[in-house]
């Protein structure tokens, strides 16, 4: 075995990657210099969509017209909840 200390302060110090892993918790590798995910989830040159992505366009489920009518539709089952609760 080596007798050298080993200078791991910077990289324990420095800000850990934000994903999230398959089992739930957060990625614990390091965050790669001005970025805010680690070289394995987006963080490495290259990696991501490219700009103008058509394919990340597959359905409308969260523009912002369906999360109004969303909104609209469970304000109305609200106000028809209340409605039956009075008619008990």
């Amino acid at each position: 075995m080596s007798d050298h200390i080993r200078n791991t302060g910077p990289m324990l110090a420095s800000p850990r990657c934000g994903a999230k892993t398959r089992c739930g918790g957060a990625c614990r590798a390091p965050a790669l210099r001005g970025k805010k995910r680690c070289r394995m989830h987006g963080g490495a040159p290259g990696s991501g969509a490219p700009r103008a992505n058509q394919n990340a366009r597959r359905h409308g489920l969260f523009t912002g017209d369906a999360i109004a009518e969303r909104r609209h539709v469970q304000a109305l089952l609200g106000e028809a909840r209340k409605l039956l609760d009075e008619m008990k």
